[in-house]
């Protein structure tokens, strides 16, 4: 009867079927560290998409207070307040076009900015557009 060939294993390494202490530390190292990384992408995901969400309110503030007038008196457009944490300055001032005629009202710059605090930071929008002087009324009445 002959022996059986030798493996060039120690026999106390022939009977070792699981992970060592040490490759388990090292598992559990890099799933930590890849954790956090995951833990900190999603967060800032988190914190854009409500910083988005507070920028989109901020612009259809600003659009409807816009569209409060269809024109702008003669003295100009100058208001500023406050809704729903955001607070709001609207300005105006002329704005040529080199263009003169009866039926050609003058035109004024309409800036309307909205301001919030987000994270201890100023945040600020601005939206600018160009509303017609209004007419006075035919006859003078008013």
């Amino acid at each position: 009867m002959t022996p059986a060939p030798e493996t060039g294993r120690s026999p106390a390494r022939r009977r070792q079927k699981g992970y060592s202490l040490l490759e388990i530390l090292v598992a559990f190292a890099i799933m930590a560290f890849a954790l956090g990384a995951l833990y900190r992408a999603s967060g800032g995901s988190v914190g854009a998409l409500g910083e988005t969400g507070r920028q989109q309110r901020a612009a259809v503030l600003a659009e409807s207070l816009l569209a409060l007038r269809d024109s702008v008196p003669a003295e100009g457009w100058q208001e500023a307040g406050e809704s729903a944490g955001f607070s709001w300055r609207i300005g105006s001032e002329p704005y040529a076009t080199g263009l003169n005629g009866p039926d050609i009202p003058p035109l004024h710059r309409v800036t309307v900015d909205v301001g919030w605090r987000d994270e201890g930071r100023e945040r600020r929008i601005s939206l600018v557009s160009l509303l017609p002087q209004r007419r006075p009324p035919k006859g003078g009445a008013l």
